[in-house]
């Protein structure tokens, strides 16, 4: 299979709210950020891709605003996702490898701060059964903590506990919204507490993908992206169980997540990864990502969201390309030799993409 290598990344600081700024501007200095990671300019990049939604921005095609901070002119080649740009650097990915490009830029961006972003991902549940009852995103992260302490797998007091180390781990990360001790607060929604859920906030993100040799020209540690899989649940809330995550560890055993490195079959245990960044909005849905993917086996040293991941820095249709992005970026300093990123979309882990990246 052709190499793929992640080889810049980039973000904007993400605020509570960004209503002096647009999209174009948000997004702007990310875009040439990660350019001149590379010293790439605009027209030598073969293929850009992007995520967003236009729920958020309360118009249709929106990304098309966008697409000014990219500028489209002269032509380029260009696709978008109604998804997190994780999904769009699947999309990128998949162009590399065919060959019908050397090199991409996948951005996304998302601006929660307008409206209610509870009542806004509403629209994604069953439209004849579930959305006309308006159960809200964290209405629903509560059922599955509620599950989950059911079934004894955890309690309210560990799941405080993972909301202290992450944003614990976000003190030294300059571009996350909340960083240090926050206080676990009042019930938002029993079981989950304020501090068990994400900030709402606006920002966005990019990454350069290449292949091959343009990969290693671009930057002495490219993050090689070694497998790449995403999952779906079903879609029908009722008939899940939310306490596991069976898409999640699908997509890790179909990204060699469980195998050794070099592609060599290890025996079925954890993850042979140093660092995984994992898409938990609520610190409820880590307990289930941990489980599905082994990370709690007692022979693991994993560290867990090492930059603070979504409980610190949650904006929507970005976070999850800020995981992968994460991950990439501790392989280019060196902190990292293999490292597992994780995405997800939809209520309660409905889709979820799982990467293995690892340098040279």
């Amino acid at each position: 299979m052709r190499e793929v290598a992640i080889v810049a990344f980039g973000q904007s600081d993400h605020v509570r709210d960004s209503a002096e700024t647009s999209e174009v501007e948000m997004l702007m200095p990310v875009l040439h950020d990660v350019l001149e990671q590379t010293g790439l300019a605009a027209r030598d990049i073969d293929f850009t891709c992007s995520g967003s939604s236009d729920y958020l921005a309360g118009r249709a095609f929106s990304f098309t605003m966008a697409l000014d901070g990219v500028g489209a002119w002269p032509p380029i080649s260009e696709s978008h996702v109604e998804m997190d740009g994780a999904w769009a650097l699947y999309e990128a990915w998949v162009k590399l490898l065919t060959g019908e490009a050397e090199t991409a830029l996948v951005y996304a961006y998302g601006k929660s701060s307008p409206g209610d972003v509870r009542e806004v991902l509403t629209r994604q549940l069953d439209p004849y059964y579930v959305a006309p009852l308006w159960p809200d995103s964290v209405s629903l992260a509560a059922l599955q903590a509620q599950a989950l302490i059911d079934a004894g797998l955890t309690d309210e007091r560990a799941l405080a506990g993972i909301a202290a180390r992450s944003r614990t781990a976000a003190e030294p990360n300059p571009h996350a919204q909340l960083r240090g001790a926050v206080p676990t607060g009042e019930h938002l929604v029993a079981p989950l507490r304020t501090g068990d859920c994400p900030p709402i906030g606006d920002g966005a993100a990019a990454v350069i993908l290449a292949a091959g040799d343009t990969a290693r020209r671009l930057t002495d540690r490219p993050a090689w992206i070694r497998g790449l899989d995403h999952r779906i649940e079903a879609h029908a809330l009722g008939v899940r169980d939310l306490t596991d995550s069976p898409s999640t560890r699908l997509a890790a055993e179909r990204a060699g997540a469980f195998d050794l490195p070099h592609g060599s079959k290890g025996m079925g245990g954890a993850p042979m990864v140093d660092t995984a960044e994992l898409h938990a909005p609520f610190t409820s849905q880590e307990v289930v990502l941990r489980r599905a993917l082994k990370l709690d086996a007692p022979d693991t040293t994993v560290r867990i969201n090492p930059s603070g991941g979504a409980l610190a820095t949650n904006p929507v249709m970005a976070a999850g390309l800020i995981r992968l992005g994460e991950a990439a970026a501790r392989i280019h300093r060196g902190e990292s030799d293999r490292a597992l990123a994780h995405a997800t979309s939809g209520p309660c882990l409905q889709q979820n993409l799982v990467a293995v990246l690892e340098g040279e």
